[in-house]
């Protein structure tokens, strides 16, 4: 370790198992949720992860699952089979149209 460094070892437990998700554009307005840390105890695919935050938010159910949804893992477009892993960030938001 580097003179004059601290790791905090809380800091590497609390977010180990942390995945970020993120809510954009009119997602975050109708869901009235910017942002959550999910606890996951496996890798999940952006599927899977949708149905499990579908289960603990029933009233996110028709947003979460409009077919145009798009995702983004890690800062890269990604389609819903994935793979998500603790320390990861995921956001979603609706497809994006303009002129």
């Amino acid at each position: 370790m580097a003179v004059g460094s601290e790791i905090n070892p809380n800091d590497a437990i609390s977010n180990a198992q942390n995945v970020e998700i993120l809510f954009f554009g009119q997602l975050k307005e109708r869901l009235k949720c910017s942002k959550l840390s999910l606890e996951i105890t496996r890798p999940l695919t952006i599927s899977e992860l949708k149905l499990r935050l579908v289960s603990q938010y029933p009233h996110w159910q028709p947003w979460l699952e409009e077919r145009e949804l798009l995702a983004a893992l890690n800062q890269t477009m990604s389609s819903s089979d994935e793979i998500v892993k603790a320390g990861d960030e995921l956001a979603f938001f609706p497809p994006v149209t303009g002129g």
